[in-house]
């Protein structure tokens, strides 16, 4: 493959063009996939099935095998496709304009699957030329190659049961405990080398389905040419990293994971895309996807390019990427990355290096017009998936729908919980005490959107060390606190989200260029963490009283938020379905506490269900004997009490076996 012209350097042919000689081609069948609507829709900003229409599509025209290729470069003057099967030569296949839309278009004969090609630009700014890649390429070479592949997206899918009962499976009254993955660093081969996604998803599957996560979420696999950016510095957005395989590879993984029961949600990144030459930035030789003004269109601390929301044909192309995802790769939800810096003009920006909205304000409107515009068209046309927000500040109804004036995402990841909680674990215990306020102040805002709980990657990297390094004390205190901190998690409101490693107790930092500390699993302490997150989930995903109720305030009550002084914290969670009632309590402590008395709604027998100092677990072994009967006393404005032995550094689920009403 030739080297891309360098922006600003004329290529031979170009300046054969400037000089009035015409590029000699073949004669090429006339085919066009775009129909006047596609064109008005795109144009307009709401088409949403781009890549059914822009790109490389094979297709026979006339009886001639070849492929159409169509791309979006409205300030050019020429634009051609080069590649392995015309020598890369800007001559030989030139496209023609579609009308004024800014589109350009033609069939190349010969072109065939796992051909490579890019399209060759002369713009009419500033004397452009470059190689680019196809934004829309289903398929790009395994970097640093940088040129798209032509191929096909035929797959026959296994995953129809799971498809028609995803619906319920994805209910904000399901259950949903989501294990974060980057797939690189999961697990390796030997040599250290990544799995590929036909390699990874049987050992995947297994361990999701033993572990007893409902779904997986994948740092994102749309291609990007930095691997340690882990595919937050997209450039590929309709191609799935071909450093594991194939398209047709990815689909095999999510077929097997949703027939093996699980859901898979896709981490997205409309937000902002990186200023390699060869991708999308200057595409035309213009800012055609990105803000001209880099007070819009630059990220600082990313050092990476703005999309221009307010532009039409970009809302298009977002729209239509994440549609691509949840229609032809079956993804069950969208992870949308930084949401914060799309909402605020001001995001990480001093006084004067932002530009104030059309009313003065620090909104950015454009964004915010395109985020409900995409989360409607998700929910119109997969009404079964979900689309969830890292958002991590307090902009209001994220998780509501646009009419009542939200954002109109299904979910919201709960930064403040995580920043608060992993601030107060990290203390050593005598200090907590002056930090209640970090454990309880979330029921403050619990109930005004639809939560995710998440322990993620963004906590384990950049010198913050892994969850176990975080927690204080000895080896023995550091699983206990680690086993309390997931303990409290999985008894709050919320759906559950974890990062890879987090669950078996990760000593070191995560590596992307390694593959988790799997070996440490010959060690009982890290077995026996292991042991209390399969349990959690179990119990999670058994018990409706600790999920039907997760996003709304009506499943959570507080028996004791107030024990400071001992660290202690108390609350009930309560189904909708039936009368069911779980008693949560969590010693953030050391110290045992015998005799603790604690008011209950209802008499009867309290079964302890699950007890984080049992010695499976590698705790102490401190417990109740496996429940205990209600005393007929008052105590927390509540009609009985149980005294509770409290194990040092635990947390205690208890179930009401009673058919004593509450009084």
């Amino acid at each position: 493959m030739t080297d891309p012209a360098r922006p600003g350097r004329a290529t031979e042919a170009s300046l054969t063009k400037r000089r009035g000689a015409q590029p000699q081609a073949p004669p090429a069948p006339s085919v066009s996939l775009l129909t006047d609507d596609d064109v008005y829709l795109f144009n307009e900003g709401t088409h949403s099935h781009l890549f059914e229409k822009l790109g490389a599509h094979l297709l026979t025209a006339e009886g001639v095998d070849g492929a159409y290729f169509a791309v979006w470069a409205p300030d050019t003057e020429i634009v051609s496709v080069v590649g392995d099967f015309n020598g890369w030569d800007p001559r030989a296949n030139p496209l023609r304009a579609k009308g004024g839309s800014g589109i350009w278009e033609g069939f190349v004969p010969g072109a065939s699957k796992g051909s490579l090609y890019k399209y060759h630009l002369v713009s009419r700014a500033r004397s452009y030329t470059a190689d680019k890649t196809d934004p829309f390429a289903f398929l790009c070479e395994i970097s640093p190659k940088t040129a798209s592949v032509v191929w096909d997206l035929g797959y026959d899918w296994g995953d129809g049961d799971w498809m028609s009962s995803r619906r319920e499976r994805n209910s904000l009254e399901s259950p949903m405990s989501v294990y974060e993955v980057h797939l690189g660093s999961w697990m390796r081969a030997e040599g250290n080398q990544p799995l590929s996604y036909l390699e990874i998803a049987p050992h995947l599957s297994e361990y999701l389905n033993r572990m007893g996560f409902t779904h997986v979420e994948f740092l994102p696999v749309m291609e990007h040419p930095f691997y340690g950016s882990w595919g937050y510095q997209t450039t590929g957005y309709f191609a799935p990293t071909s450093r594991y395989g194939t398209p047709q590879d990815f689909m095999f993984l999510v077929d097997h994971l949703h027939q093996e029961g699980i859901g898979v949600i896709l981490d997205w990144v409309p937000s902002h895309f990186p200023n390699d030459e060869f991708a999308l930035a200057l595409f035309d030789g213009t800012h055609l996807y990105e803000h001209a003004d880099p007070r819009k269109g630059f990220h600082p601390d990313w050092n990476s390019l703005i999309f221009n929301y307010g532009r039409n044909e970009v809302r298009s192309f977002l729209m239509s990427s994440a549609m691509h995802w949840l229609s032809t790769y079956h993804a069950d939800g969208l992870r949308v990355d930084a949401v914060a810096s799309m909402l605020y003009l001001d995001y990480s920006r001093k006084e004067g290096e932002w530009i104030p909205n059309q009313f003065g304000g620090r909104e950015n409107l454009e964004a915010i017009a395109f985020l409900r515009a995409m989360n409607q068209e998700v929910y119109r046309e997969h009404p079964d998936a979900q689309t969830i927000a890292e958002e991590s500040t307090a902009w209001p109804m994220v998780s509501r729908p646009v009419y009542v004036g939200g954002l109109g995402f299904g979910m919201k990841w709960d930064m403040g919980w995580m920043h608060d909680t992993l601030q107060y674990i990290s203390l050593d215990p005598i200090y907590r005490k002056f930090h209640h306020n970090n454990l309880t102040f979330r029921q403050l805002y619990a109930g005004t959107e639809n939560f995710v709980l998440p322990l993620s990657h963004d906590e384990v990297v950049h010198g913050k060390g892994s969850l176990l390094a975080k927690m204080p004390g000895d080896d023995w205190q550091k699983f206990a606190n680690l086993r309390v901190l997931l303990g409290w998690m999985y008894g709050q409101t919320g759906k559950k989200l974890l990062f890879m490693g987090g669950e078996f107790g990760q000593r070191r930092e995560w590596n992307h260029e390694d593959q988790l500390q799997w070996d440490l699993l010959e060690f009982e302490p890290h077995q026996g963490l292991q042991r209390w997150v399969e349990d959690l989930n179990r119990l999670y995903l058994s018990e409706p009283a600790l999920h039907e109720s997760d996003s709304d305030g009506g499943g959570f009550e507080w028996i004791d938020a107030n024990d400071s002084q001992n660290s202690v914290v108390s609350f009930i969670r309560k189904a909708r379905s039936n009368d069911d009632v779980i008693l949560v309590l969590c010693n953030f402590t050391p110290l045992p506490r015998p005799n603790y008395l604690v008011g209950v709604p209802r008499g009867g027998l309290w079964h302890e269900v699950l007890n984080a100092d049992a010695a499976l677990y590698g705790g102490s072994g401190w417990g109740n004997l496996g429940g205990l009967e209600a005393l007929p006393i008052s105590m927390h404005a509540r009609p009985r009490a149980l005294n509770v032995t409290l194990p040092p550094l635990s947390c205690l689920f208890f179930k009401s076996q009673g058919s004593e009403p509450s009084e």
